[in-house]
């Protein structure tokens, strides 16, 4: 088997799909766009919070402006403060984010696998389990979460919006107080991105 045909998604015998992603920090944008928009949206409420009640509404313009300057030059640091953490992170973990997916009818699941683990150690891992899924399904999923680092885990029904950005390989998957973020390669994203669309009772933004 390809390595490519290795990271596609599959469909194991306990009905579940499961796919490892490999994503360079340094050439994808994500991580750092979902983090510097934390930052961002916080400044954006003060700034509207603060200049617009402590100064437009007393009528002080010029304090609005220097607000504003203050405000610009704090998003600036913090887009240089992110950037630097992004890639202390990236030299952390090899420059590499290796995440495996487990998707079925009710739920999907991003799992951050250990900053050591490599693709090919991932991949043999996932080899390892599928090939069991069919005697001990209920152990598959257990020991996928048991390798994972952080596990973030979406209802379809509790979904409230299902974004596609194809040139990333991602696909945004809202819930009210959680955002998920899953990574398909090329050849399966019109696959993954209609089967979490098509089980969400909610808008869907095209791709």
């Amino acid at each position: 088997m390809k390595q490519n045909d290795e990271a596609r998604v599959r469909l194991c015998d306990d009905g579940k799909y499961r796919w490892i992603y490999e994503m360079n920090m340094l050439t994808n944008p994500t991580i750092f766009l979902t983090v510097f928009k934390i930052f961002f949206y916080i400044i954006l409420a003060g700034w509207l919070i603060f200049g617009t009640f402590l100064y437009l509404i007393h009528g002080d313009f010029q304090g609005f402006l220097d607000f504003s300057k203050g405000a610009l030059i704090a998003i600036a640091g913090m887009a240089g403060l992110t950037f630097l953490g992004v890639l202390l992170l990236s030299a952390m973990y090899g420059g590499k984010y290796v995440v495996l997916f487990e998707m079925d009818e009710q739920e999907i699941k991003h799992i951050q696998l250990p900053r050591q683990v490599k693709k090919a150690e991932a991949l043999s891992l996932l080899t390892a389990l599928v090939g069991i899924a069919a005697k001990r399904p209920t152990t598959v999923g257990a020991g996928l979460l048991a390798s994972g680092k952080t596990t973030s885990t979406s209802e379809y029904k509790k979904v409230r919006r299902v974004v596609a950005r194809r040139a990333l390989h991602l696909i945004k998957v809202n819930q009210l107080l959680e955002k998920n973020q899953i990574y398909v390669p090329d050849e399966d994203f019109d696959f993954v991105y209609e089967y979490i669309k098509s089980r969400c009772p909610m808008r869907r933004d095209p791709s």
